[in-house]
């Protein structure tokens, strides 16, 4: 992503950026202090940064020596992508693994960031909807923009023209040539909102109507946060109190609403006649492509291998890398069986209950657990309630499960019930759930070989889904770091592909937002006070992931090119990449 790249930025500034922000393998360009035009890349290789010197020639741009690449995105791109690996001399291998990310420049929700020519022109054109703009970096210039604007005019391939207008960034100003400059992109894109960009055809381009970004950098949420919400409550000028202005958090959830519209998946398997008693709400099925398959079904009886449960993961990840859930709905009398074959069969050690037993007098989950103390036979398995007890908000049950026919050792199952979700609506505040959370991973992690992690309500995907998006989010902040990207609108599109209605409510998504910014606040402060008690584990990360690196630190700090020599001459060596990981799913 060119959102790595730092205009302004010395190589001190990096290292501390790098060392209370970054974690092992993040990294971030920016330009040459020394060589003007060249660029220069950080790495946070263990708890020490090193820095890369980049060559730019004027016709290419490389290491100086081995490949060669036309942009700094492309020769980022080949060795973030395991086609190159960079060796230090001592041996230490280089990682290329998270980007660090700049500071959006704008807080406006028409600045996409990181977005190519291509897909800005087909997220315009599927608008359709002539004026319609958005503001994007330029990926073939780092620190420069690109006003991208669908016109009225036919294109050459087909579809409306799309012009793309280039932005300059020149000593903190921006301007798109000629005399006039502005000290924001706010500033630019609203003064041509009135007058108009002519292009040197002499064509006009008007910016009529912006296109909405979701991408937003995880360290700035709270701006977001706030933006959406100085219209979610706000009057139509047109219809007045009793019609709700199309922003905020309404139109982000709106258009995710008419996108799932058109997603069409067959759920053949829950509509069977077999099947349809299986079902809590007859309308609420699974997909056939992902639902969970009970293995001891019967070939010779029909639905016999039928829950109705799907499998859900972070496919916003790299393979090998995506944590899986299984979402499933409250149990029913007749499903208590079918849901421990599934709990042993997924080899399944946590459960995460998102409901209670009755809510407002109507049943949401009967209880699938026998009372503490006691046991039960389900299906094939006896069913033990070792323990029950009550935390905030929620209550954890340790239950014990073997085969009837002894045939494999008992296993411990940790079920955690959260209790203080309200009837209608969504908690007051996140700091419950994210504390129910921080218990239920850290109970997870307790079995590394463990199966998915099991979640449901009583449809299993309203509080299931927002459960569900929330810890994904969470943990793509704790991988990547607070300065990544993420897409909260995006993410629940991906996971409604595996299970339909996931997060169902304005409400919901809105919750979602909220508890990621209370994260991300929380662990800000966190750092900070790591930082301020200046300890010997003052650079650590909160969840230590990666081993550290054995590297010698340069005792003169302007001589931040210590580690790939004096002289700027590098020592990269290029070696084949490795065999690519398996697409086997990363279970926590």
């Amino acid at each position: 992503m060119v959102r790595w790249f730092h205009r302004d930025l010395s190589g001190i500034d990096a290292e501390t950026i790098l060392k209370s922000r970054g974690v092992h393998g993040s990294f971030l360009a920016r330009p040459s202090k020394k060589n003007q035009g060249d660029f220069s890349l950080s790495v946070r290789v263990g708890e020490v940064v090193t820095h890369i010197r980049i060559q730019n020639t004027g016709d290419f741009y490389d290491l100086y020596g081995g490949e060669k690449f036309a942009t700094l995105s492309e020769l980022v791109d080949y060795y973030t992508a395991d086609n190159g690996i960079l060796q230090d001399k001592d041996g230490t291998i280089i990682e290329l693994k998270y980007p660090l990310n700049s500071s959006d420049p704008t807080s406006e929700r028409w600045y996409h960031g990181h977005l190519s020519g291509p897909n800005a022109e087909k997220l315009l054109r599927e608008r359709d909807e002539p004026g319609t703009f958005l503001v994007r970096e330029s990926l073939s210039k780092p620190g420069d923009f690109v006003l991208s604007a669908l016109t009225d005019e036919p294109s050459k391939s087909g579809g409306k023209r799309v012009s793309h207008i280039k932005i300059m960034c020149q000593n903190d100003t921006y301007t798109i040539g000629g005399a006039e400059t502005f000290d924001t992109l706010t500033d630019l894109v609203e003064h041509f909102k009135k007058k108009g960009i002519e292009e040197v055809s002499g064509a006009w381009v008007h910016l009529r109507q912006p296109y909405y970004s979701t991408r937003v950098n995880a360290a700035d949420i709270d701006s977001r946060v706030k933006l959406l919400d100085q219209t979610a409550d706000g009057e139509s000028q047109e219809g007045g109190a009793d019609k709700k202005i199309k922003a905020g958090f309404w139109e982000e959830f709106d258009a995710l609403q008419k996108l799932e519209a058109k997603a069409k998946k067959s759920r053949n398997e829950g509509m069977r006649p077999e099947n349809k008693s299986k079902n809590r709400y007859k309308n609420i099925l699974p997909f056939d492509e992902t639902r969970v398959i009970l293995q001891t079904g019967d070939p010779n009886i029909v639905g016999s291998d039928y829950i109705n449960g799907n499998y859900v993961m972070n496919k916003l990840r790299e393979p090998g890398d995506q944590k899986m859930y299984i979402a499933c709905q409250g149990c029913l009398l007749t499903t208590v069986n079918d849901f421990w074959q599934m709990v042993w069969q997924e080899r399944s050690r946590v459960i995460v209950m998102t409901t209670r037993e009755v809510e407002k007098g109507r049943n949401k989950c009967v209880p699938y657990w026998p009372d503490s103390g006691t046991s039960k036979e389900c299906g094939g398995y006896l069913v033990s309630a070792v323990s029950e007890r009550d935390a905030t908000d929620y209550k954890i049950r340790i239950i014990e499960m073997m085969p009837m026919d002894q045939s494999e050792p008992a296993r411990t199952i940790w079920q955690y019930q959260y209790l203080s979700w309200p009837d209608h609506g969504v908690p007051q505040e996140p700091g419950g759930v994210l504390s129910f959370l921080t218990q239920v991973n850290a109970k997870q992690m307790e079995f590394p070989s463990a199966g998915p992690m099991i979640v449901h309500c009583s449809a299993g995907i309203g509080r299931t889904g927002t459960i569900i998006v929330i810890d994904m989010l969470i943990d793509t902040i704790d991988t990547k770091g607070l300065d990544s990207d993420i897409d909260i609108q995006k993410c629940i599109q991906m996971v409604r592909e595996q299970r339909s209605g996931m997060v169902q409510t304005e409400a919901q998504y809105k919750f979602i937002y909220l508890a990621v910014c209370h994260y991300i606040e929380a662990t800000k402060t966190k750092l900070q006070a790591c930082q301020e008690t200046d300890t010997e584990y003052g650079n650590l990360n909160l969840r230590p992931q990666h081993p550290k690196a054995s590297r010698k630190v340069s005792k003169n700090k302007e001589d931040v090119y210590e580690n790939l020599g004096a002289k700027g001459k590098k020592d990269v060596k290029k070696q084949k990449s490795e065999e690519k990981k398996s697409g086997s799913v990363r279970k926590r």
